[in-house]
């Protein structure tokens, strides 16, 4: 169920030209096999940094990441803020192209492609360049390709975040019916309060750049979550308030 993952120290510091910036860390964190884990934080608090150093996109300037279950990261599914879909590829092919990557033949690939897009509510549009869809279409397009190869983590760096609230909201729901039948431990970066306390099953806060955790909390709220009640609520002026104490103004 997933992979479990530990994060011991880790920081980065990247270095421009004469001038070095300290954008993470110390920061320490194990994550569950199967836990949907919200990162929660401020731009510019490392959110992504760290994320990159998960999926071993950036080496991190010291500490370590290590994986339990399988003992390595396995396969991970990677889905970006603005998508970052090839625009010259279809949906399916899109969806289709980490399959191919593996080895997998066209029509293997293309047929569980077709499989993944219909989950995500985009049946009818396999054949759709990205420029003939909606935002929030090529968003789920891209979250598709991040589920493709059943991955046993997924990573996505505020995937809605450039959405209307509706569509936002939407694609949330989608998130969190989708979650229910993945194996794969879940990570997910936002900077939106509501966003976290609708989908996580634990955040953690992160405070200014460098980041660290200020809070981390498993969320007791079961089954279906409802954004006007009095729990919901409450979770939510909650998490806002160490935003104005801790991090910054929201």
């Amino acid at each position: 169920m997933g992979a479990g993952m530990v994060i011991r120290g880790v920081e980065k510091h990247f270095r421009e030209k004469e001038s070095e910036l300290h954008a993470l860390g110390p920061f320490s964190l194990t994550v569950q096999p199967g836990e949907f884990l919200c990162l929660l934080g401020p731009t510019g608090c490392g959110k992504t940094t760290l994320l990159r150093i998960l999926a071993g996109l950036e080496t991190p300037s010291s500490g370590s990441v290590s994986f339990t279950g399988s003992g390595s990261r396995g396969r991970i599914g990677y889905v970006f803020q603005e998508g970052a879909l090839f625009p010259w590829l279809t949906a399916r092919d899109n969806v289709a192209f980490p399959l191919r990557a593996e080895g997998a033949s066209w029509g293997e690939a293309r047929a569980r492609a077709e499989a993944v897009l219909s989950d995500v509510g985009l049946s009818g549009f396999e054949g759709s360049f990205p420029h003939q869809l909606s935002g929030g279409m090529r968003q789920r397009v891209a979250l598709a390709r991040g589920m493709v190869s059943n991955p046993d983590i997924l990573l996505l760096d505020e995937p809605f975040s450039s959405l209307d609230t509706r569509m936002s909201h939407l694609l949330q729901e989608k998130m969190r019916e989708l979650a229910g039948g993945l194996s794969a431990t879940v990570v997910f970066v936002t900077h939106n309060i509501e966003e976290a306390v609708f989908l996580g099953h634990r955040i953690c806060v992160m405070g200014p750049r460098p980041g660290r955790i200020v809070r981390d909390e498993t969320i007791s709220l079961k089954g279906e979550r409802n954004r006007l009640s009095a729990e919901f609520t409450e979770l939510l002026l909650s998490f806002r308030r160490t935003f104005e104490e801790q991090v910054a103004p929201v």
